[in-house]
């Protein structure tokens, strides 16, 4: 008997789910896309056999593991490397700016050097999608959708201690966990464009399922730390 393939389309969907939001179980991505649990699970089967996903349990602190029962946690399901490759990457784009940035300059530069330069090229361009005067988590939020634009399907949740910026894609995974001066810069320009202290919790060239960044409530925002407030509006003028 000829072996039946998930519909190709659905099987996209599914794996974007997962690109987007982060790690979920198959109930979770049942009830996201309005599709049965059975027909979820067989989309994922044929994803994990491709290598497009893998498994694994999920964390459970004891909260959850009281709230859950003694019974076996559903699997959680995430993208790989593989997975990730299928999607889009701006490797052209980065080796371009590379080639660009040597170029303009008569000296030898450090990959420090040019990992600030790509991140101030970001933040220039982001600059016009937030607004100064807005909250923090109202920026957050523009940050998050120019940061979707820009290829990394960012999101943003808030909780009693401040909000998670989460980026399911990174476009340049890859040259981050040979270069992590290119996270490094990114973590400071996003702080800039905030105008606020952030945390770098998690990084997808580190291994982790997404790029997790910690935005503290109560921190002082570019409206009371001049500085900041400064370096963000010259990043604005060169860019």
């Amino acid at each position: 008997m000829k072996k039946i393939e998930p519909d190709a389309r659905t099987r996209d969907q599914v794996a974007r789910a997962i690109l987007e939001a982060g790690p979920a179980t198959a109930v979770e991505l049942a009830e996201r896309l309005s599709i049965t649990p059975a027909g979820v699970r067989r989309h994922l089967d044929a994803l994990v056999e491709e290598g497009i996903l893998t498994s694994r349990e999920p964390y459970q602190s004891a909260q959850s593991t009281h709230m859950r029962g003694r019974g076996r946690p559903a699997k959680v399901f995430l993208m790989t490397d593989h997975g990730r490759e299928t999607f889009e990457h701006s490797y052209d784009d980065l080796a371009l700016s590379a080639l660009k940035f040597i170029a303009s300059n008569n000296s030898k530069y450090s990959i420090q050097d040019f990992a600030e330069q790509r991140a101030r090229e970001i933040e220039g361009r982001a600059l016009s999608r937030i607004d100064p005067a807005a909250t923090l988590s109202e920026k957050s939020l523009a940050l998050a959708d120019f940061l979707s634009d820009e290829g990394f399907a960012s999101s943003v949740s808030s909780g009693p201690m401040g909000e998670q910026l989460c980026q399911h894609h990174c476009p340049v995974a890859h040259v981050a966990a040979q270069f992590p001066e290119l996270c490094e810069a990114e973590t400071a320009s996003l702080s800039r464009l905030l105008g606020t202290h952030v945390q770098r919790l998690a990084t997808i060239a580190h291994g982790d399922g997404v790029c997790t960044t910690f935005i503290p409530q109560g921190n002082n925002s570019s409206q009371n730390n001049p500085s900041l407030a400064k370096e963000t509006r010259e990043v604005g003028a060169h860019a």
